[in-house]
């Protein structure tokens, strides 16, 4: 008779690093999307292409005479404007899978917990970086040319990266927080449009009344797009690296850990 097989003497299995756990949830992040190929063309595809195109032609000849004219000074803004509108899939992912309880059978495995939540905003810079090569590949057919070259256009394309990266913070605290996905959906369309719309993306804030301009100017968007505008075209200075930059650190600072604690805390309940 064979002796049945015991697990006496045997090492228990060993928890996966904080780096491991957090690849695995980048991989996990990008198969859904994989899965959702339709719906990952039409938000970092066509929608940036649509939005480019209606901005482009609708405001180019009241502006600056011009498509070519124009469309120098909007396509890093619209860089923006269709990013951080995007970042909201952070917190209604995560909404969505505490809903279905998903992350209730986290809890009991044995890996770094926030490696869930970073995972997933770091996979999404897959969308942001999707959306920022169309709106590339579309403004240069239209004629855009930056003025700082290609390397002008690496970097000005790597800051947004970074700002969408540190706006996902934002929205993945409210994906904690919030009960249901239309929530923080909701919740992104009271807090980025009014930003979005009340800054520099469409037009130069000079031309604004001198009280309207200086609350423009404070707006965090503005920072950032005046900053990725001033690396397009090779004009950026020492006063818009420092805000625009500031910015997505000060986010970064505030939301991720604040993100972590609520997260790990809703972890004990």
């Amino acid at each position: 008779m064979s002796i049945p097989q015991t697990y006496e003497g045997r090492k228990p299995r060993r928890s996966p690093s904080g780096l491991a756990a957090t690849a695995l949830f980048i991989r996990r992040t990008l198969h859904h999307m994989r899965n959702n190929g339709f719906g990952l063309a039409v938000e970092a595809v066509l929608s940036p292409i649509v939005m480019l195109l209606i901005f482009t032609f609708l405001f180019s000849g009241a502006i600056a005479g011009s498509v070519s004219g124009y469309i120098q000074y909007l396509l890093p803004g619209i860089l923006v404007l269709t990013v951080v509108p995007m970042t909201v899939y952070s917190g209604t992912t995560l909404c969505t899978d505490i809903a279905r309880g998903v992350y209730h059978r986290f809890r009991t495995m044995p890996f770094w917990q926030p490696a869930a939540l970073f995972g997933s905003v770091i996979a999404d810079g897959l969308r942001y970086l999707a959306a920022v090569l169309t709106v590339l590949t579309m403004g240069f057919a239209l004629g855009f040319r930056p003025g700082g070259g290609i390397g002008g256009a690496v970097l000005a394309g790597i800051y947004v990266l970074f700002f969408a990266y540190s706006v996902s913070w934002v929205f993945s605290l409210i994906g904690n927080v919030a009960k249901q996905p239309e929530t923080v959906s909701g919740t992104s369309m009271m807090l980025v449009y009014p930003l979005l719309f009340a800054s520099n993306v469409l037009v130069d804030t000079s031309t604004m009344p001198r009280w309207l301009q200086v609350a423009v100017d404070m707006n965090p968007i503005s920072a950032a797009v005046a900053l990725t505008r001033g690396l397009f075209h090779g004009t950026a200075d020492a006063a818009d690296l420092a805000a625009g930059i500031g910015v997505g650190l000060l986010l970064i600072m505030v939301f991720v850990p604040l993100t972590i604690y609520v997260y790990l805390k809703r972890q004990v309940r």
